[in-house]
């Protein structure tokens, strides 16, 4: 029984050897000689049109060229004013609050000054001694009259008077000048952005109290280098983005001075219809920092390098000839060619692995009314042959299955 099986077993391992040879010695034929008894699988008519590169090419483009950076700004009001103390003292009383509107001249907190009592001592003690000159001048005045004292006398008397006089208007402008300093005012009708006193804090001279923001336009502030900064100017339109919105401004000033904190140029821009922004806001900024006029523009993705120097395929008589060019400014789509290239030239604008010096490219223009191929696609597997292949390792498969399946002879079952 054994030696039965044995025996299929091995008819079937015979058959599928058959049929593997079979498909093998079919496949290499067809390989040598191709679909049709063409070698290398030529298309008809000969040549070998199917390796070529599908491309596009075209004349460079000539127009303008803008590159825009994202940068970041603050949004400043269009005036805006620092409220400082002008004496150390302890707060005595405040009468706003960040967010209110004031008028020029309105009240926004009271200090309590050493200096103001002291001002008014010394307006007290120069008051007396107006009095007291001014009383000694009167009746020094009647004597001279009547001959009671001397010219000279009388002089001193007068010149001690508008002594005591000078003095007391200074004190009275000293203490005035106190008075000034204990009532802070606002400067300018507009916004309280911030406040940063309370009633009973202790300030010092020079500290800052509020902040007062304008009711005109606002602004926004922004850094660029030296690169950008040749290529802006006043007047230049840039966009500002904050939640979504998209807002239009222009570049109102440029400093040609380096900011010490930064190390670059401060640029401000005006905005319109910006109620919704907070002053201090950061916001984003679309803004134009390179531009080339009537360039010559080739695609992106005509451009290669190689060894961090630009080059490009040009259609010749069905080949690539590869061009060494000088890229200038580029975006998304297009790039700025300085030299390398002539109005003429046909610059191949599809990106492709097979171009190569020499190459053999074929434009899409020639073969779209023909199998209609993109640029670059490889040509569809078809053909009788394609079919045929298969059949010699399918009925092998089946002879191999029903030799498998025979029942042992009976003899064995016994």
């Amino acid at each position: 029984m054994d030696r039965k099986r044995m025996i299929a077993a091995a008819a079937v391992v015979v058959l599928a050897a058959a049929a593997g040879t079979a498909l093998y010695m079919r496949s290499g034929k067809e390989t040598a000689g191709g679909p049709g008894g063409m070698a290398g699988g030529a298309m008809p008519g000969g040549g070998m049109e199917s390796s070529a590169a599908v491309v596009r090419a075209a004349v460079p483009d000539r127009g303008d060229l803008s590159v825009t950076s994202s940068l970041t700004g603050t949004v400043e009001a269009g005036d805006v004013v620092y409220v400082y103390a002008k004496a150390a003292g302890d707060v005595t009383a405040v009468h706003v609050k960040a967010g209110d509107t004031v008028q020029a001249g309105q009240v926004l907190c009271e200090i309590d000054t050493e200096q103001v009592e002291t001002a008014k001592n010394s307006l007290d003690s120069a008051q007396i001694s107006l009095a007291e000159a001014q009383s000694s001048w009167n009746r020094i005045q009647l004597l001279y009259s009547g001959g009671d004292v001397s010219q000279q006398e009388y002089e001193q008397s007068s010149n001690a008077l508008r002594s005591a006089q000078i003095q007391y208007d200074s004190a009275k402008l000293a203490y005035d000048r106190q008075v000034e300093y204990s009532t802070i005012t606002a400067p300018i009708s507009g916004t309280v952005e911030s406040c940063d006193v309370d009633v009973y804090d202790r300030v010092n001279q020079s500290q800052q109290l509020c902040v007062i923001g304008g009711s005109g336009e606002k602004r926004i502030t922004f850094y660029v280098s030296q690169r950008m900064l040749d290529q802006m100017q006043v007047g230049d339109a840039l966009e500002v983005v904050k939640n979504g919105t998209t807002y239009d401004g222009t570049v109102s000033e440029i400093s040609t001075m380096v900011d010490e904190g930064s190390g670059l140029f401060k640029v401000k821009a005006e905005m319109e219809d910006t109620d919704q922004i907070a002053i201090g806001s950061t916001v984003k900024l679309n803004v134009v920092t390179e531009r080339a006029e009537d360039a010559m523009l080739v695609p992106v993705n005509a451009i290669y390098y190689s060894g961090g120097d630009a080059y490009v395929y040009l259609y010749e008589d069905g080949k690539a000839s590869m061009v060494p060019v000088e890229v200038g400014i580029y975006d998304s789509d297009y790039a700025q060619i300085l030299s390398g290239l002539s109005e003429s030239d046909m610059v191949i604008g599809t990106w492709s692995s097979n171009l190569y010096e020499g190459a053999t490219v074929r434009l899409y223009e020639e073969v779209q009314g023909g199998s209609g191929a993109a640029p670059d696609a490889a040509p569809e597997a078809g053909g009788p042959s394609d079919q045929e292949a298969p059949q010699p390792a399918d009925q092998a498969g089946q002879d191999a299955s029903q030799a498998a399946q025979t029942p042992a002879p009976a003899d064995d079952q016994a």
